[in-house]
């Protein structure tokens, strides 16, 4: 077993996220704990009422409300609700959330049995729950003794991503054609915006390629665009947009533009400590090796970070985006450094270094520029490139460099200001 734990700042937000689950029929509320009647009897403006009403006991915690996921072996699908539920209940127990009311959803939604249990961090008295290192402690000690007590399959040593086998691209792929499009794009948005750090539009979409999906504004001229709004679209295996775009506004977690920009925010500072990572494989990759882009991206690949070149309709490559799994950061190559940038790159590549001066025409050879004429460059001496007749006048030039300097000194009073005469005051002229 894995459990995850996440907290947020809208408890409203991760019920809806449930509750939008169980109409789509992929999802089912099997308990709750602290309520006051069943759950089959409630519906969610008493389920969100019953955390509302405690959390108002203490306006100051923000970062109130709490998600997790339980995530069991292939093998152990066929668990009972029953068996669910003590599960959950033994776990909330062990982590200290026993007195404090939570929902439990079974979700059949991914290739593994999970549960998600909603709950929130303030007690009935108003106090907040501490919950630093939650996970790595009361957590994990509490995962250990569920393995145990219930005989379940137990986690290996790995990261918790590769043990849940939640890799980042192992997360379902939005499929047009096989797959409900707003709920196939709405898992990935979930997962992209609660686990990743990015900062700007580009380097989200750089993330969402992954999983067949794209934010677009549309075009300067269109409505989409003039209002501020933001579409998302499912991709096919060539990558251009398929089937009707689904507006940002009608999702359950609300990825417009303006909130995207809250997190482009708050990413920028909390990415900076991983970037030097990235920067870290890429020297270590190129240091005293001649690769080609596709060999560069595999090397990469292989220490879990993911490297997507953006290239123009005629094939020219003028970006990269790097996608660290592991960090769960995003990188515009620029960001990290000129060095690292798509055209850096290229140039440590030998095949790519090859290409671009193969493919970038001469400037003679550019529409509407016209070449410098030799002699005429400017620039350090060192650098110009002198024509036949520009090489008969070095003698000269040469000549005029050592000449003794000249004295203007006897000219230097002529610039000289003149001072004004004091009047004395008993002066006929006063």
């Amino acid at each position: 077993m894995v459990a995850i734990i996440k907290t947020g700042y809208s408890i409203k937000r991760i019920l809806n996220y449930n509750e939008n689950k169980v109409i789509e029929k992929v999802a089912e509320c099997i308990g709750a704990g602290n309520y006051p009647i069943d759950h089959d009897l409630l519906n969610i403006n008493m389920k969100l009422n019953r955390f509302q009403k405690q959390l108002d006991l203490n306006e100051k915690c923000k970062r109130n409300s709490v998600h997790v996921s339980l995530n069991f072996h292939e093998s152990e699908g066929n668990f009972s609700k029953e068996k669910l539920m003590e599960i959950a209940d033994s776990y909330m127990k062990k982590i200290g959330f026993k007195d404090q009311p939570y929902l439990i959803y079974r979700h059949d939604d991914a290739g593994h049995p999970h549960i998600h249990i909603v709950s929130i961090k303030v007690r009935s008295d108003g106090t907040r729950i501490d919950m630093n290192n939650i996970g790595r402690n009361q957590s994990e000690a509490a995962r250990k003794a569920i393995e145990k007590d219930f005989n379940l399959v137990r986690a290996d040593d790995h990261s918790k991503a590769e043990k849940s086998g939640l890799k980042p691209v192992s997360i379902s792929k939005a499929n047009y054609g096989k797959t409900q499009t707003r709920a196939a794009i709405q898992n990935v948005l979930e997962h992209v915006l609660d686990s990743y750090k990015f900062t700007s539009l580009a380097e989200f979409n750089a993330l969402l390629k992954q999983y067949n999906v794209t934010a677009s504004r549309g075009s300067e001229n269109s409505r989409v665009y003039k209002t501020m709004g933001l579409q998302y679209h499912m991709l096919d295996a060539a990558g251009k947009t398929v089937g009707v775009p689904i507006k940002a506004s009608s999702f359950c977690n609300k990825p417009t533009l303006g909130k995207l920009d809250v997190k482009f925010k708050e990413s920028k500072l909390k990415r900076v400590p991983y970037g030097s990572r990235i920067k870290t494989q890429v020297d270590l990759v190129l240091k005293n090796n001649k690769l080609t882009l596709d060999e560069f991206k595999n090397a990469l690949s292989r220490q879990g970070i993911h490297v997507e070149f953006r290239k123009s309709e005629s094939g020219l490559v003028y970006g990269v985006t790097y996608i660290d799994y592991q960090t769960k950061c995003v990188f515009n190559g620029s960001s990290l450094g000129k060095q690292y940038s798509a055209k850096a790159v290229q140039a440590r590549c030998t095949g790519a270094t090859k290409s671009i001066l193969e493919s970038t025409p001469r400037t003679s050879e550019r529409p509407g520029v016209k070449a410098p004429e030799l002699g005429t460059r400017k620039g350090p001496l060192s650098d110009q490139p002198f024509s036949k007749t520009a090489n008969s006048d070095v003698g000269g030039f040469l000549d005029k460099l050592m000449q003794p300097e000249q004295d203007f000194s006897s000219n230097a009073n002529q610039f000289k200001k003149r001072k004004r005469k004091k009047r004395r005051k008993n002066s006929p002229n006063n």
